[in-house]
């Protein structure tokens, strides 16, 4: 047993202090990024925020909506081949850089994932997607995965520590997801005791990738348009969101109504409601890891992801970055006791 003593950081213990900028206008600052990557010949463009990959964010008409934007969706596991082909069959070929596929790395998730690229060879994202990345199997699978697609970018997590994001990055990945535990409906570090505060996981994670030309996705934590300026401030590539993006028309879950209001379910994939749903209950050896919430209906996602947008190039403004890519170099985060005034709070 040892004990680390650097203090770690989350979203709320710090805000970016604000710069000197010759920027006239929020309208003058470029959210879009280009990347190359590691061991995929593909280069990307667009705006690297990402629905993450829930059946209650992560849906196909989620990822219509936000490809209209330049806005990636990785589409959830849990979609049968024949939703797959009716999808793909009304989608834009250009729209293709904008979704990935999700599979876990059971034997099954492996035959479901072939079968999909087979019928779709346009696809060129794959999202291996576990809790715990720190497994030689995971590891070991995203070997074979890059081998039996050279040319697909592979995304591949999650874990919060460099030496994993290097594992991963060498045994093929493109991109390493960071984050355990932060996520609105996730309740890995209170049932487990794991976890790692997700400012402090991004800035060791991105360093380590960026050594190697690769990088990362911060997964989980943003509950505000501010987090995701300061998940970019602090390192990460892209921003995936879970919560932020739940409980509009695109999203998908189960809508409630209560008291005259409308509310859609959104849970963690680890939750009790995820394993019923899809694998027929908590197997006897595992424990929920999530939760299952009613969140009041938000409508069109489409004022959501302006609140989002508007906030990043806001946040640019303040520390003089013209392009998001410059951000990370315009940041200087501070430590905080406080982030708002909640006299009036909501």
């Amino acid at each position: 047993m040892r004990i680390e003593y650097d203090i770690k950081l989350g979203f709320k213990d710090v805000m970016i202090r604000p710069k000197r900028s010759t920027i006239k206008s929020r309208s003058q600052v470029t959210l879009e990024r280009e990347f190359k990557f590691l061991h995929s010949p593909l280069l990307w463009k667009g705006v690297p925020i990402m629905a993450a990959n829930m059946d209650t964010v992560g849906t196909f008409n989620m990822a219509k909506a936000l490809s209209q934007k330049k806005i990636f969706t990785a589409i959830h596991k849990h979609y049968p081949l024949n939703d797959w082909k009716a999808f793909l069959s009304n989608f834009q070929e250009e729209d293709y850089h904008y979704i990935a596929v999700s599979t876990g790395i059971g034997k099954q998730d492996s035959e479901k994932l072939s079968a999909i690229i087979q019928n779709n060879p346009s696809l060129q994202f794959i999202c291996i997607d576990v809790a715990n990345g720190y497994s030689e199997y995971f590891a070991e699978f995203v070997k074979r995965t890059r081998d039996q697609y050279p040319d697909k970018v592979i995304i591949a997590g999650n874990v919060v520590t460099g030496e994993m994001v290097e594992e991963l990055l060498l045994s093929g990945a493109d991109i390493v997801k960071v984050g355990i535990g932060p996520g609105s409906v996730c309740t890995t570090r209170v049932k487990t005791g794991v976890g790692y505060p997700q400012l402090s996981a991004i800035i060791e994670c991105s360093d380590a990738a960026h050594g190697l030309g690769g990088q990362i996705i911060s997964d989980g934590g943003c509950s505000h348009p501010g987090d995701i300026a300061k998940a970019f401030g602090a390192g990460a590539d892209f921003v995936m969101l879970g919560g932020m993006l739940a409980g509009h028309d695109e999203s998908g879950g189960e809508i409630v109504q209560r008291n005259g209001q409308s509310f859609r379910k959104f849970y963690g994939m680890s939750s009790a409601t995820a394993m019923n749903k899809h694998t027929g209950g908590i197997a006897e050896y595992r424990a929920s890891e999530g939760k299952t919430v009613e969140i009041p209906y938000k409508g069109d996602v489409e004022s959501t992801i302006q609140d989002i947008l508007g906030g990043l190039r806001s946040t640019c403004t303040y520390v003089g970055a013209a392009r998001l890519k410059e951000l990370t170099k315009r940041t200087t985060f501070i430590r905080v006791n406080e982030q708002e005034n909640r006299t009036y709070s909501e």
